[in-house]
């Protein structure tokens, strides 16, 4: 059970923080029952919300909605909409933050406000909003189906690209009116490449910035990475049961106790183990890395993760077998998204680092190659030698050094 142990915590990459779970703005991108006006959310102990957690406790102004996509989760969104000094209004260019794999949209609200790519952009001039994928601690509502049944967990991350990420796209340009800069970070930059690919949504996106881009994970130099490249995946929802994949359970609890006693795993810098050495972490964001766990997602969804890992290509869920595949695609094989329909003169800002074990660079360069028939002058491509997978959402110097160049990025791209 060992080698299955790192298929599963090798996608453990980022943080989650401790929040409790809350019920605001109920709203569709859809329109119909679930669409409600919109609140402030107050300060207060009685909110515990990603705002009230994270944003307002430092003088912002933020918002909390619920989106509900077409098949009928219900997800949590929030909106900074203006900076500090105010300003806020029709005027501001909204940019939405999309984060990776078992976390949610507290990615964006680690460091401090000066820190903070979410903070910086508001304090910037851009209308924010963050978003917060199925499963995750505050969407884990749907119309009809209960997050204690297997059901409401039988989904991949191409359920977040059909669904997920063109529900809030949709949902920020209806509240809006106009075309969204969009920021992902690793799953986050997954999702957007196959949904652009896709053509989902893609009128209403103005660019798109991709921090540790993951689309193909085949050369990804973790202990842990090398090895699920070689597993076999089918056997973790075989051997667990679990729709569900709950990181604070028992289950998974095994899990990191079989992974800790695997020769060279380094329990005790795990964050070093899973995405390379970074460079630029503040201590305190560290120690609130290693003191939390991550969130939940589908079992399902690693499974997708772990295919992509194994067979360095970039497709669709595969059942298994030739018979579920043709039931569920009518091809034998699950077919592959297609960077190259991506549009060419989609302006892209796309940034990866040297010490990234997760994102690598000869992924990095795949991607790249798939992109080659792109505009040239409408994609921006950042090198950043000393980055790791974390330094980006996370470091010290990532203002500096990334965030600065996303919000020119951007302001070059807004009158387009």
């Amino acid at each position: 059970m060992g080698s299955l142990s790192l298929v599963i915590w090798s996608f453990f990459a980022l943080l989650c923080p401790i929040l409790n779970s809350s019920n605001e703005v109920v709203a569709s991108s859809r329109g119909g029952p679930f669409r409600l006006a919109e609140t402030e959310v107050a300060i207060g102990a009685a909110q515990a919300g990603i705002c009230a957690s994270a944003v307002t406790i430092h003088g912002y102004r933020c918002q909390e909605f619920n989106v509900r996509t077409d098949d009928g989760y219900i997800l949590s969104a929030q909106r900074i909409p203006e900076g500090l000094a105010g300003g806020g209004g029709s005027s501001r260019p909204p940019v939405l933050l999309q984060h990776g794999v078992l976390v949610d949209g507290m990615t964006w609200l680690l460091n401090s406000p000066q820190q903070s790519l979410a903070m910086i952009l508001a304090d910037r001039g851009f209308d924010v909003w963050i978003a917060n994928i199925r499963g995750t601690r505050y969407s884990r509502r749907h119309v009809t189906l209960d997050p204690s049944k297997p059901e409401f967990w039988n989904w991949t991350w191409d359920d977040l690209v059909m669904h997920d990420l063109p529900a809030l796209l949709d949902f920020v340009f209806q509240q809006t009116g106009q075309k969204i800069h969009y920021v992902g970070h690793s799953m986050g930059t997954l999702m957007a490449l196959a949904t652009f690919s896709e053509r989902k949504q893609i009128d209403k996106v103005k660019s798109a910035a991709l921090l540790s881009p993951i689309a193909f994970l085949s050369h990804m130099t973790t202990a842990l990475g090398v090895v699920a490249a070689k597993a076999f995946v089918g056997e973790i929802t075989t051997l667990f049961g679990l729709s569900e994949f709950n990181p604070k359970g028992d289950a998974v609890a095994s899990l990191l106790k079989a992974l800790c006693a695997q020769p060279g795993v380094d329990c005790y810098d795990l964050l070093t183990a899973l995405t390379g050495k970074n460079c630029c972490l503040n201590a305190s964001t560290v120690e609130l890395f290693l003191k939390n766990e991550p969130q939940s997602t589908s079992t399902k969804n690693l499974v997708h993760l772990a295919q992509t890992v194994r067979d360095g290509k970039l497709t669709k869920y595969d059942y298994g077998n030739a018979y579920f595949n043709v039931a569920h695609y009518g091809e034998s094989k699950p077919p592959s998204y297609n960077l190259a329909n991506i549009p060419n003169d989609l302006p892209i800002f796309l940034s990866y680092g040297g010490q990234d074990a997760l994102s690598d660079v000869k992924d990095v360069e795949t991607l790249l190659d798939s992109l080659k028939f792109h505009d040239v002058e409408k994609l921006h491509v950042q090198y950043i030698k000393d980055y790791a997978h974390a330094d980006f959402i996370m470091g010290v110097t990532a203002k500096d050094v990334v965030y600065n160049q996303i919000v020119e990025f951007f302001r070059s791209n807004q009158l387009n």
